[in-house]
């Protein structure tokens, strides 16, 4: 319920020039750690953790472990329509320093490359949003859903067999933060049944000695007619 004292805490939150400048690196979607939040604050790692944690507790971030790593996003999208808002009537927020390129630096592991079984990357990000704005997957902080839609769709294009029968202990779908984008990318049952569809088709085509992923010429049509012009760059 919002009470004076409620809209008062997050006013108060979001008013503080380091807190502001978190708030504002994380407005492109992605999910950073705390150092890298410090770095664009221009604060020590310690200072950001205490910034981080009154951030969280009146919830406007959500954090998420990813191996030994702990990321930060905005906890929903009403969050980001709020600094969004703010921002603009602020004339725009300045990072007191530059965000520094988060993710590996060879340009094909960024681009495209397997994450154990389902694709990562850009192209990974891609699918996944994607498929979230045709409303076949719905997806809400760590949890995914595969849409009566969605199978229908996965079905047609041969990704997912007609007699699949999704009643398994692994999940359907979910989201899985990649490691360059700091976006979800889809793992689970679908997202690996992605990856295996794109490598039978010779849509994508593995490199050796790396996890990265050479998209192919058919690749460049097929991903595009299966998911929409713009997940693979003209």
């Amino acid at each position: 319920m919002a009470t004076p004292n409620r809209i008062a805490e997050v006013a108060a939150a979001v008013g503080e020039p380091a807190r502001a400048a978190m708030l504002a690196a994380l407005m492109d979607g992605r999910a950073l750690s705390a150092t890298e939040l410090a770095e664009v604050a221009a604060i020590t790692p310690q200072t950001a953790s205490a910034h981080l944690a009154r951030l969280a507790a009146v919830g406007l971030i959500a954090a998420e472990k990813q191996g030994r790593h702990r990321y930060h996003r905005l906890a929903s999208a009403d969050v980001a329509r709020m600094i969004e808002s703010v921002m603009q009537i602020a004339g725009g927020v300045a990072l007191s320093r530059p965000l520094r390129r988060v993710g590996p630096k060879d340009a094909a592991l960024r681009q495209a490359r397997t994450c154990y079984d389902h694709l990562a990357g850009q192209l990974g990000v891609s699918i996944a949003d994607a498929l979230r704005s045709s409303g076949a997957v719905e997806i809400a902080g760590d949890a995914a859903v595969l849409t009566e839609g969605g199978r229908v769709q996965m079905q047609a294009l041969g990704i997912l067999a007609p007699e699949a029968d999704l009643r398994v202990v692994r999940p359907v779908c979910r989201p899985c933060l990649d490691w360059s984008e700091r976006r979800p990318h889809l793992a689970g049952v679908l997202g690996a049944a992605i990856c295996a569809h794109a490598l039978n088709r010779g849509w994508v085509r593995r490199q050796a000695g790396t996890r990265a992923l050479a998209i192919t010429p058919s690749g460049q049509i097929g991903f595009r007619q299966a998911f929409g012009p713009g997940v693979v760059p003209a």
